[in-house]
């Protein structure tokens, strides 16, 4: 069985806590729709993935975005775009916190689903 070499981008992940004025309910439909609009048109983007906590909401993150980009420059190029400045703006709108990680993926397991 041949193995296919891993495409190599740069990753950021974001880990978001919604205001505490907003529902879980409020906050995944924003996220979900209007912020993940703007964000699938951030310039250079290679991958996007949200994954909504589960959880009842009141636990101290209620969303994990992961983003790729080619480099890192590419990542911070594209926020220094209207678009990119319009996304952040949104986020910062309906976050109480907001924390970016930038992060070496190392996958372990890949069923190629």
């Amino acid at each position: 069985m041949k193995t296919k070499e891993p495409t190599m981008f740069f990753k950021a992940i974001i880990l978001l806590k919604r205001r505490d004025d907003m529902s879980a309910q409020d906050f995944a439909s924003w996220w979900l729709g209007q912020h993940a609009t703007l964000a699938r048109q951030l310039p250079g983007l290679r991958g996007l993935r949200f994954n909504l906590v589960t959880a009842d909401g009141e636990g101290a993150i209620d969303g994990v975005s992961e983003l790729w980009f080619d480099s890192q420059e590419a990542f911070e190029a594209a926020y220094d775009t209207k678009q990119g400045r319009a996304v952040a703006a949104d986020s910062l709108a309906h976050l109480s916190r907001r924390e970016r990680l930038f992060v070496d993926e190392h996958t372990l397991v890949d069923t190629g689903v």
